[in-house]
């Protein structure tokens, strides 16, 4: 029997346990969609998850909607294709930093600049966790990982930024602690028109931990528990001190039209030619 609210109808039988390591985040925020799913009564031929490489791209292997597991960094280049060609279904993208920002970077701000209906759930854990830790575009400038013994002397890609700037429509963040908070951007993003990023950050316990003085869960917990602010609260802190801080909670809220709206206009004024 499934408990209602719980979301596992959208679990596969006989998955469990999952994949992901003691502590990693990836489960409660699988929890956290399969549970939206439920509250927004989606329909498992009417909705299409596509993932890409990595620890989050694994996340297709537990739903029993359509899904779609592309290659590394083209994720989101796989679900403009699907959403362009049948703009009815729900087609909700799981990508990692990795896949997201590093390798699939273009894909990611093209996606925002087109403002296609799909939505963006990017776990954030600050390095190439399948892999073997190694640095990313995300990786804190200072922190360190298993190709950056000496501290990564590169800057971090802010993606909430990034997609805000290049025209996504919602953008918010979360963090696994923040359980609640997360459900409820969680389905703002899910039902808004255009394209919506949600980043989930959620520090890989097994290497970035490992590598940064956080080596347990409840450590990494700590430490987000630390710095994850409301964004309210934010955004009075004093600008020097901002860079020991996140915000959390949605960062941006607009009613663009999406691609497929504006589409749809060009199409209907090329019929028009051809019949006059």
């Amino acid at each position: 029997m499934v408990l209602p609210g719980s979301g596992l109808q959208y679990l596969k039988e006989g998955v469990t346990p999952h994949m992901w390591c003691p502590g990693c985040g990836n489960g409660i925020v699988l929890a956290t969609i399969f549970r939206v799913f439920e509250e927004l009564a989606y329909r498992n031929e009417e909705t299409v998850v596509v993932t890409g490489i990595g620890c989050w791209g694994k996340a297709d292997d537990y739903v029993v909607t359509n899904g779609f597991h592309g290659t590394h960094g083209r994720a989101l280049a796989f679900a403009t294709g699907i959403k362009a060609f049948n703009p009815r279904l729900h087609v909700v993208v799981l990508m990692g930093d990795g896949d997201c920002i590093t390798i699939g970077g273009n894909h990611f701000i093209h996606a925002a600049r087109r403002n296609i209906d799909v939505t963006a759930v990017v776990v954030n854990n600050f390095n190439y966790g399948m892999t073997g830790g190694q640095v990313s575009g995300t990786t804190p400038a200072g922190m360190y990982t298993s190709t950056t013994v000496y501290a990564n002397p590169e800057r971090d890609v802010d993606i909430c930024a990034l997609a805000a700037v290049a025209g996504a429509n919602y953008v918010a963040r979360g963090t696994p602690y923040h359980g609640f908070e997360l459900q409820a951007n969680m389905k703002e993003a899910f039902n808004k028109k255009g394209f919506s990023v949600l980043e989930v950050v959620s520090p890989c316990p097994t290497h970035y931990g490992k590598n940064n003085a956080m080596k347990t869960p409840v450590e990494m917990l700590t430490w987000i528990t630390g710095r994850a602010l409301p964004r309210a609260e934010y955004d009075r802190l004093d600008p020097s001190a901002k860079g020991d801080y996140f915000p959390i909670g949605k960062l941006v809220d607009r009613d663009v039209p999406d691609f497929n709206a504006r589409y749809d206009e060009i199409r209907a004024r090329a019929m028009k030619d051809r019949t006059t």
